[in-house]
């Protein structure tokens, strides 16, 4: 297992962590396989989406903050009820496939750490599995 510290700078941010995946495939030298990305936080999520225009991460999470408030009626008492019910939506992890020592991702995907309660420094964990 690969731990990555990622350092997010806002609030609400979406961070493409594709190469560092990528990255750590290649180390492991896995050919054919699973590669598994997983962060052990309550109020982040690993994502796979477009990575070719920066709007789109911008739009989801405009689109996320007007479904899920970031304050509301919330009873939580830290005050970041939309970063854990944001995390629950998109989850803690995704598992890809490998082939040919790629991850198999569609031409514009890529991978997202998410943060929903930074700016903090997080982990996010890579295991990968050989077939």
């Amino acid at each position: 297992m690969r731990t990555l510290t990622v350092k997010s700078h806002k609030q609400v941010e979406l961070i493409d962590i594709t190469d560092d995946v990528i990255k750590t495939i290649l180390e492991d030298n896995i050919t054919e396989g699973l590669a598994v990305i997983y962060t052990p936080h309550t109020t982040a999520a690993i994502t796979i989406n477009e990575n070719a225009d920066p709007d789109v991460s911008r739009d989801i999470i405009m689109g996320t903050d007007k479904l899920i408030p970031l304050r509301d009626d919330y009873r939580h008492l830290e005050g970041n009820s939309a970063a854990h019910i944001k995390s629950s939506l998109f989850g803690a992890s995704e598992t890809l496939i490998i082939n040919n020592g790629k991850p198999v991702l569609g031409t514009w995907q890529g991978i997202y750490f998410c943060e929903f309660d930074g700016p903090r420094q997080r982990h996010v964990h890579i295991q990968t599995v050989s077939a």
